[in-house]
This record gives C-alpha cells, sequence and structure tokens, in this order.
C-alpha cells in the first residue's frame, strides 16, 4: 500500500490531490483545508503533534474514498492527511470532493471528514501555550462497529 498517498509528514499540496480528482462530468469541487488553529477549549495552542499507525491510517483512508465510491460511482474523491509537527495555520487534512452537483459534493466531503474523524487511527498532541501539552480524545486502533455494520 502506498501509505504516503494518504498520509505525509510533509506539507500538504492541494494541486496533486484537483489534478487526481479533475472530471469534466462533475460541476462541483468541494475543498475542505482543516487548519492548526491556536486555541482549543479555551487554551491557547501554539502548535500540535500528529501521530499514526501509518499502516492502519492509510487503509482506513483508504476504505473510505473507496466505501464513499462505491454509493456514489459518478464522484471524485482524494483524501490526505498530514502527521508530525504542525505550526499554527499548517493544513492537516484536505479533503477534495467533486461531483456533478454541489450539494452532493457538499455532503459527500463533511461524511468523509467525519469518517476520517471517527475511523483513522490518528492522534493529536496539542502544545499549549500556560498549560501542560496534552492529547486530545482519538481514534481507537478498534474502531466501534459503524450502524450499519451489523
Amino acid at each position: 500500500m502506498e501509505i504516503d498517498r494518504w498520509l505525509t509528514d510533509q506539507p500538504l499540496l492541494l494541486e496533486p490531490l484537483l489534478a487526481e480528482t479533475e472530471d469534466v462530468s462533475c460541476g462541483a469541487l468541494v475543498v475542505f483545508a482543516g487548519t492548526v488553529r491556536d486555541q482549543q477549549g479555551g487554551a491557547a495552542v501554539t502548535a500540535l503533534t500528529y501521530e499514526a499507525h501509518d499502516t492502519l491510517a492509510a487503509a482506513a483512508i483508504a476504505a473510505i474514498e473507496a466505501r464513499t465510491l462505491a454509493a456514489h460511482p459518478h464522484l471524485r474523491i482524494r483524501v490526505r492527511h498530514r502527521t508530525g509537527a504542525l505550526a499554527l495555520g499548517d493544513t492537516a487534512v484536505l479533503v477534495v470532493v467533486r461531483a456533478p452537483h454541489r450539494r452532493e459534493a457538499f455532503a459527500v466531503a463533511e461524511a468523509a471528514l467525519e469518517a476520517v474523524k471517527a475511523e483513522v487511527p490518528i492522534w493529536k498532541f496539542e502544545h499549549y501555550q500556560e498549560a501542560a501539552s496534552s492529547w486530545l480524545d482519538g481514534t481507537p486502533l478498534t474502531p466501534a462497529p459503524r450502524a450499519n455494520d451489523a
């Protein structure tokens, strides 16, 4: 598996994902970029570190893309997440969706991002200005089954 297709410790680049999803039958393009913000729950954040179980995380993102395409074969989707040390303003995750119409593109992009947050073994360590650094709740290595898996 090409882990770097879904995960990288380098800055995320939008252009390759746009090129990979290009499709003239799709009239809508939704790009979501999740960036490092300067606060969390009232605490001043100075930086983040993302850690992942690379093989499982890449497989989980690949599965999200495949599941999305199985349900919506007429659209295009790419998801990529960054790991390692990130500064304020750095992009941590990119979701690119192309669909024939905007409503579906927005809905699929949001669903894909929520799936990444719920299913992909990536953990966030926040560094604070005036408090001890801490891990935020993350995705367990063995996530609970989704409702439609039962």
